[in-house]
């Protein structure tokens, strides 16, 4: 499969050979199963309060003895309040009692994340990288169409450090539509019930072997996000299993296989 090589300037260069891991089909399971994997590592593990509904004078003495449990009085026997002069109080501690411990509560030690082979995690990430070459899937969620798929660009985008130079390169490119759809943020409610959560479009990922640079350029710009080859995850690739639009650098397609055979979850 060959692709175009682009200068800085938005010229093409030169036709390239694309690496074999491009030719490879894009699994819809595979790329979900894989992005479900990678989110379920950032949750945060939740906790219940251990003496939460147990800070009580309430005592179940039931067992022990017949004396302050209300046998024969017509009222269950529960764990209730102490009282003064051996009176019972309300009943606390259990599930059931009012300001009671909780039934089921969450515990740090259950396992939140969800495993996944490291030859199908590789096979996934796989699966991300060729449906970056494929514009009908692409198409799903960017308004561009391009001449050629991915986008491949000299190494001297890696040296880019300004946004608004990059934002010009992107604009050469033909992804300016995308760009402006990015920069207006869906907001979404938050936990509490006055905040606001905004969250930008993804539209432009850019993949390089030395980062340092290009990544002060697009952490400025919403929806472009900047990834270096031995880093790369199927969500950043495929966010909500769709290939999103794709600029590698000549250096970070020419290592990109050896870093998929070293990638693990």
């Amino acid at each position: 499969m060959n692709t175009n090589l682009y200068h800085i300037d938005g010229k093409i260069a030169k036709q390239i050979v694309l690496p074999e891991i491009f030719q490879k089909s894009f699994r819809v399971d595979l790329v979900r199963r894989a992005i479900l994997a990678e989110q379920s590592l950032r949750y945060q593990p939740q906790a219940h309060y251990i003496s939460a509904g147990m800070q009580t004078s309430a005592m179940y003495i039931g067992e022990y003895s017949t004396w302050r449990t209300g046998r024969h009085m017509g009222t269950a026997i529960r764990p209730r309040q102490k009282l003064a002069g051996g009176a019972q109080g309300e009943v606390r501690k259990i599930p059931s009692a009012k300001k009671g411990r909780r039934a089921h509560p969450h515990v740090v030690e259950k396992i939140i994340a969800e495993r996944i082979n490291a030859q199908e995690y590789r096979r996934a990430l796989e699966s991300a990288i060729a449906g970056t070459s494929n514009q009908e899937l692409m198409a799903q969620r960017h308004a561009a169409r391009l001449q050629s798929a991915p986008i491949v660009m000299e190494d001297k985008i890696e040296g880019v450090s300004k946004s608004k130079e990059l934002i010009k390169i992107l604009g050469v490119l033909g992804l300016k539509e995308d760009l402006e759809k990015s920069h207006d943020p869906r907001l979404r409610k938050g936990l509490r019930r006055s905040s606001r959560i905004r969250s930008f479009r993804k539209t432009v990922l850019i993949i390089a072997k030395d980062t340092s640079k290009v990544e002060k350029a697009g952490r400025n710009i919403p929806g472009v996000d900047v990834r270096g080859v031995e880093s790369l995850s199927v969500e950043s690739l495929a966010p909500g299993a769709i290939p999103r639009i794709t600029i590698w650098s000549e250096a970070a397609l020419s290592t990109v296989q050896e870093a998929v055979k070293k990638a693990k979850l």
